[in-house]
């Protein structure tokens, strides 16, 4: 397959959704489907459980994990096709040596075996920091599509290749982008001291944040995008925004309060908070 999206599964309720939103994806974008499973060392049976760097031994019952995800995913989307690959090791590396050649990545919010406990941490956070494209962590199976895709953006550079994942997502799922810019004035004694100049700096970020906008109304004249440009912290803003969201998308860099925290209290925080599909783009 010349395009292909990857999903890991653990059998758990979370990676079946996580399927199930990658089964759907490939179908829009008509992608190949791969599938993979991860085996820690410590769920395979002696010896290969002591055996330093085997890649690819599987127990059976991760076998039958791997073989019910084809399955539910060639019943959701008939023209895909899917394959299905077992590895054993550590989750995070040998997910994100997958993600090489990947489109996306896609990932249920927590699981069960060597995925417990991971999927909003370490899994979901390294995967995302270092995957060769975006991460979409899944909490719930798809629902009803609403037509609304909501990005965060925050001026940097770097939330330009979020605006342009949430526009070609919205694009081909005939959705609207709502853009959503927060951000925090500095708080201090001064600052309360000259409330016209707090005026004026937010009536600056107003307009900058609208300006950032105009370049993607111009490129995507069918897109229709509404702005949400609220002073305040963006996980709020955002989790707000993203109530009867398709999808919420977030870098993985940012500016100012984002730099370095988007995958930590921003992203984290809107891994939690956000009930919709997150795609964390690098």
């Amino acid at each position: 397959m010349d395009e292909w999206i990857l999903v890991a599964t653990d059998g758990s309720e979370p990676a079946a959704a996580a399927v199930t939103w990658a089964a759907d994806q490939a179908v829009l974008w008509r992608r190949g489907l791969r599938i993979v499973h991860v085996a820690g060392p410590a769920g395979l049976s002696a010896p290969f459980g002591d055996i330093a760097g085997l890649a690819e031994i599987m127990s059976r019952e991760g076998l039958d994990i791997l073989q019910a995800a084809a399955e539910a995913a060639r019943q959701r989307a008939p023209g895909v096709e899917v394959s299905t690959r077992a590895l054993a090791g550590a989750v995070v590396p040998l997910l994100i040596k997958e993600s090489e050649g990947a489109s996306e990545t896609v990932v249920g919010s927590r699981g069960r075996g060597g995925f417990t406990g991971l999927l909003l941490g370490s899994v979901s956070l390294g995967i995302a920091g270092h995957a060769s494209g975006p991460v979409v962590v899944v909490r719930e199976p798809p629902a009803p599509p609403r037509g609304v895709v909501v990005v965060g953006f925050d001026l940097s550079p770097h939330s330009e290749i979020s605006l342009g994942y949430a526009m070609e997502q919205a694009r081909v799922r005939g959705a609207t982008v709502r853009a959503v810019h927060a951000w925090q004035l500095p708080v201090s004694p001064t600052m309360a001291e000259y409330p016209d100049l707090t005026n004026e700096a937010m009536a600056a970020e107003l307009r900058a944040a609208g300006e950032a906008l105009v370049p993607w109304r111009e490129r995507y004249p069918r897109v229709p995008i509404e702005e949400v440009l609220v002073p305040g912290h963006p996980v709020p803003a955002i989790a707000r925004a993203a109530a009867d969201a398709d999808l919420v998308v977030v870098g993985s860099r940012g500016l100012g309060g984002l730099r370095s925290a988007v995958l930590g209290s921003v992203g984290n925080g809107v891994l939690h908070g956000v009930t919709a599909p997150v795609a964390v783009v690098r």
